[in-house]
């Protein structure tokens, strides 16, 4: 799991890494070209690895449980170049982020390919559902794999589930709006429009209209020769539609010199601007008032602290909110503490004589 350099997301995880998409503009295939070490060596490790059939009948695929090291022992992140790989040993990994995340899955994999098996798909769905805290969002330039698993009922349709179709050109434009008006109507779909190679609102305006939850927009990076840089006007349209429609609008970096930094569009729909908190973390948070049982964050709350003696380190025994200290300061007759926002901590301390 890795803090994503991809403004949309928190963190990117990838189970899956590699693809047989042919992109001429794809990073993924650039950056495993460059941390894949000697691939045809790794190929030789046979015991480090399995390999099982394509879903679609083509080359077969790699299955790794553990990480596979070099002769330094450091982890080979991409042993395989940009073959499609099942690294095993990730599946647990969003369970070790404590607060709720954005995470973007597969963001070195096409994970919906046609090459990739159903159970690979299910064995990622399992572990979303089972760290129900963190917002999931897939992306893939075969979004009629989303309709194939749900029509096997594999496709999990909770709220926290996001299933966007990667579009650059009319092609996929109408291959996204196929497989996006099939999806049930509770399920999460998006648009990510990048790289914009050409001008799509007119192909795009009743998916955005109707059956669209976010759209994404970006440029081409890179210095890819034959690159194209998309006009204004073809991003001025497609916002026009996600305004008339209600529809949040994100615009990647790569747009600020083509539409310029005070036109930028930097908006989330609510439930990606929702963050939750694991049961772990917020044991750690939280604590209940000892007198109204309000459930609270204890850094908004008194902490009380008691000492049989002086000298003793006080211990701490509870919290209580800010209204039952106030009233318990008035029933005892006390002047309440002037301290930030009234009182940090109150300590009890037994008077010794009378112990």
């Amino acid at each position: 799991m890795n803090r994503s350099k991809i403004e949309y997301v928190d963190h990117t995880w990838n189970p899956i890494t590699g693809c047989r998409h042919i992109c001429e503009y794809c990073y993924a295939r650039r950056m495993t070209e460059r941390f894949a070490g000697n691939v045809s060596l790794n190929k030789m490790a046979r015991k480090d690895y399995s390999m099982v059939p394509a879903a679609n009948e083509e080359e077969d695929l790699y299955v790794l449980d553990a990480p596979m090291l070099n002769e330094t022992g450091s982890t080979l992140v991409y042993p395989f170049g940009f073959a499609p790989t099942l690294h095993r040993y990730r599946m647990d990994i969003p369970g070790k982020l404590k607060m709720g995340n954005n995470i973007f899955v597969g963001a070195m994999a096409d994970i919906f390919g046609n090459w990739v098996p159903d159970e690979w798909i299910e064995e990622i769905f399992n572990v979303c559902e089972k760290y129900p805290i963190h917002n999931y969002l897939f992306l893939t330039k075969n979004p009629d794999r989303y309709i194939n698993l749900y029509l096997k009922e594999l496709l999990p349709k909770q709220k926290n589930m996001w299933y966007g179709a990667t579009v650059t050109n009319v092609q996929q434009a109408y291959t996204a709006e196929a497989a996006i008006q099939d999806l049930p109507s509770e399920v999460h779909a998006f648009l990510s429009i990048e790289p914009l190679f050409e001008d799509l609102s007119e192909d795009l305006d009743i998916t955005i209209k109707n059956f669209t939850n976010w759209v994404i927009l970006g440029a081409e990076t890179g210095r890819r020769k034959g690159k194209v840089i998309p006009e204004k006007e073809w991003v001025r349209k497609i916002v026009k539609l996600c305004d008339e429609s209600g529809v949040p609008v994100f615009m990647k970096d790569s747009l600020i010199s083509i539409v310029g930094e005070s036109n930028m569009r930097r908006e989330f729909p609510e439930q990606l601007r929702h963050l939750e908190i694991s049961p772990k973390m917020k044991k750690k948070l939280y604590d209940i008032c000892a007198e109204c049982k309000a459930h609270l964050k204890k850094c908004e709350m008194i902490t009380l602290l008691a000492r049989s003696q002086r000298g003793e380190q006080p211990k701490q025994f509870g919290f209580m909110c800010k209204g039952c200290f106030k009233k318990l300061c008035e029933d005892l007759g006390l002047k309440i503490p002037d301290l930030a926002e009234m009182v940090e901590s109150i300590m009890v301390e037994a008077n010794k004589e009378n112990d």
